[in-house]
């Protein structure tokens, strides 16, 4: 399952994130690149909902800045 992620997820950073808006992500890594260490890290439920739980986090409320994968 997580390689089926992994896949999906590389899939969207090669060919929906270049149409989007450079710097759009309020914080480093960007979402995709932290649920792709999440996936790479860990099982699949521990990595989907650390994934779930860090875009949940993504909106103009929250301050941002530097959030690694635990």
């Amino acid at each position: 399952m997580n390689s089926l992620m992994i896949l999906l997820i590389r899939s969207y950073k090669k060919l929906i994130s270049p149409l989007l808006p450079a710097n759009t992500c309020r914080f480093y890594p960007s979402c995709s690149s932290y649920a792709l260490e999440a996936f790479q890290k860990f099982v699949f439920f521990k990595a989907a909902s650390l994934s779930i739980k860090r875009i949940f986090r993504c909106h103009p409320f929250h301050p941002g800045g530097y959030d690694p994968v635990p």
